[in-house]
């Protein structure tokens, strides 16, 4: 089969690689669609680098092809989305239900073969049917979505919060979408591309602005989300946060990436400082969610591309144009 492959940082091409075959619990699914995300720039920028060589890809969706001895639940052309999350199970913190920081963590499309390719394996309890009405290719977005709702599982988020996004790619503005579910007062987002904001504007933004100083807040935000992973948006946001409020580190920063705090400000305003990590007990809830219409697939997935423009999908992605960019092999 083709599938795109990660060889060494920097270097990623379409190669020919052997079909694979299920375990006695996996499917094989024909891939439909495929996301990018930040994850996979920082594959390829080789910060994942015991993992190389890798077919990346861990927001897909497709139709199984194949199933092992032992699946039961699945059937050969059922159409399903793919939570990428592989834990040990054994852990301690899978022991206390923090499986998403798992000691032994792997994901499909991270540190085993994923969806940018003609075929992917998946274990069968990873796969979530679709209903009729959901698009295959769309539903490579439950992934993300899935992260989107495990942010605000941490965030808990308040009646009448006013909330902040640094951000207005897919992440920001699927973080805009549930915040607006979960009833906050304003949401607004700062972002430099207009574009995206322009984006953030047509799903109902209270205010957008390309710096927070442009936004009328004068005792801070009550929520504040970086959705970049951005050094210099990051220590911004950081001094955003009204008393008692939360900071949400959702976006993925650079290994390299610093940001100073201030100790007393913390100790004396009661700011929490937190972070979001990948999916738990998430994917399911995200599928249903999609399948109700919380997210209009038209408008986060920009563009369409083939399997064999890969490489430029991600130098797409990199130079921050467009919203969701896929490939469809």
């Amino acid at each position: 089969m083709k599938a795109a492959v990660i060889s060494s940082p920097g270097v990623v091409g379409i190669e020919t690689v052997d079909d694979p075959t299920p375990g006695p619990s996996e499917v094989v699914v024909r891939v439909a669609a495929c996301g990018l995300c930040g994850t996979d720039l920082h594959i390829l920028q080789g910060e994942f680098a015991p993992t190389l060589p890798i077919v990346p890809g861990h927001e897909f969706a497709g139709e199984v092809v194949a199933a092992g001895a032992a699946v039961e639940r699945l059937a050969v052309g059922d159409r399903v989305a793919v939570d990428p999350s592989l834990y040990c199970h054994e852990c301690h913190y899978c022991r206390i239900g923090r499986s998403n920081l798992c000691e032994r963590w792997n994901a499909i499309g991270v540190t085993v073969p994923g969806g940018a390719a003609e075929f992917a394996v998946a274990p069968e309890a990873n796969c979530v049917k679709l209903p009729d009405h959901v698009r295959t290719e769309d539903a490579a977005l439950i992934e993300p979505l899935s992260c989107a709702v495990r942010g605000y599982d941490i965030l808990r988020s308040t009646l009448a919060s006013h909330v902040l996004i640094y951000g207005s790619g897919t992440m920001g503005l699927m973080m805009l979408e549930l915040a607006k579910r979960t009833g906050a007062a304003t949401v607004d987002v700062v972002d430099l591309n207009e574009e995206r904001l322009a984006t953030a504007r047509a799903l109902g933004v209270s205010e957008t602005a390309t710096t927070a100083d442009a936004i009328e807040r004068p005792r801070g935000w009550d929520v504040v989300i970086d959705a970049t992973g951005n050094a210099k948006a990051i220590q911004d946001g950081l001094g955003r946060v009204g008393k008692g409020g939360t900071f949400l580190q959702f976006g993925v920063a650079d290994y390299a990436a610093r940001a100073t705090i201030d100790p007393y400000r913390i100790y004396n305003q009661e700011i929490t400082i937190t972070g979001s990590m990948a999916v738990l007990h998430s994917y399911e809830r995200a599928a249903e969610l999609f399948a109700g219409g919380v997210l209009d697939p038209e408008v986060f997935i920009s563009d369409r591309l083939p399997l064999v423009d890969y490489a430029a999908a991600l130098d797409r992605f990199k130079a921050g144009q467009g919203r969701k960019i896929q490939v469809n092999p």
